[in-house]
């Protein structure tokens, strides 16, 4: 049967990849509403923190400052910068606590040398050239190879563009997961959660995880989709 490309059956691929995003973000939305409501017994803000945890991991020359926003934290490695959210850079709830820490665990691996965070911002530019790149050939490859022969193969090269964008999503899972692996280790170490605090902590840390579990699946079934497309064509 045949379907114009805007009814195209590969659109159902995208099915899934679009419920798993939009219950990751609810996850990780209703996990952040939860517990930055409750208070760390310590008292301790999310800056207060991640400058000690900055400062008991021996890193200098990397600033903690606010950055406007709800869950717009993080670490830039550019200007060595760890930008907090209005709802963690002064607060001291769990939450708080939780995400800067996870920020600090990228500072330390950007000067522990991690690889996969050495390669993922290696990747960076060539991924932000493929993302612009990707579409505009298929789109091409699509639109005109009917009457220019040979056109199609676009289609194909855009595709295989558009799989930078899966390598970098795949990268960035061991990446997050790692920052998280070392955040609740420094929490665990410095006592500035209960212990009851840190199963939270872990609780809202997985929900934020699950975001790039989201993000892959959804990079890959977009890349699977234009395959698809590519070798009917």
């Amino acid at each position: 049967m045949f379907f114009p490309f805007y009814l195209d059956w590969t659109w159902l691929l995208l099915i899934p990849a679009l419920i798993v995003t939009i219950w990751a973000q609810a996850k990780v939305s209703s996990a952040y509403k939860k517990y930055s409501q409750i208070p760390a017994q310590s008292g301790v803000t999310g800056r207060e923190f991640a400058q000690s945890m900055l400062r008991q991991n021996g890193v200098d020359g990397v600033a903690v400052q606010p950055v406007a926003g709800d869950m717009t934290d993080h670490f830039d490695p550019r200007n060595n910068t760890v930008n907090l959210s209005e709802g963690v850079y002064a607060k001291h709830s769990i939450a708080a606590v939780s995400i800067a820490a996870h920020e600090c665990g990228h500072v330390l691996q950007k000067y522990k040398k991690y690889g996969p965070m050495r390669v993922r911002n290696a990747i960076v530019p060539v991924v932000n050239f493929a993302t612009r790149l990707a579409f505009p050939l298929i789109l091409i490859g699509i639109l005109f190879s009917a009457r220019v022969p040979g056109l199609e193969i676009l289609v194909s090269i855009g595709a295989w563009v558009y799989f930078a964008v899966v390598i970098f999503q795949l990268i960035t899972l061991p990446v997050e997961f790692n920052a998280s692996k070392r955040a609740m280790a420094n929490i665990s170490a410095s006592g500035v959660l209960t212990v009851q605090e840190q199963t939270e902590a872990k609780r809202m840390l997985s929900a934020a995880a699950m975001t790039y579990v989201a993000a892959m699946l959804a990079s890959f079934l977009s890349f699977l989709r234009l395959f698809l497309l590519s070798r009917r064509r």
